[in-house]
């Protein structure tokens, strides 16, 4: 059986690299960085895939 803690361990991470993301996504936005927005919008999916891994660690 799944340690509880796990899911809530990706969540929190998966949240973390979210926010990352978004920053990175909105500086790179305005400072008119493509590359930077890319690695955003790349973290931003990194976090929402490990929020879900750990939604589905919590069943």
């Amino acid at each position: 059986m799944a340690n509880n803690n796990d899911g809530l361990s990706d969540k929190v991470k998966g949240g973390v690299n979210k926010t990352k993301g978004e920053v990175k996504d909105q500086v790179g936005n305005a400072t008119n960085n493509n590359k930077m927005q890319r690695e955003g919008k790349k973290e931003k999916t990194k976090g929402n895939v490990q929020k879900e891994i750990g939604k589905v660690k919590d069943l």
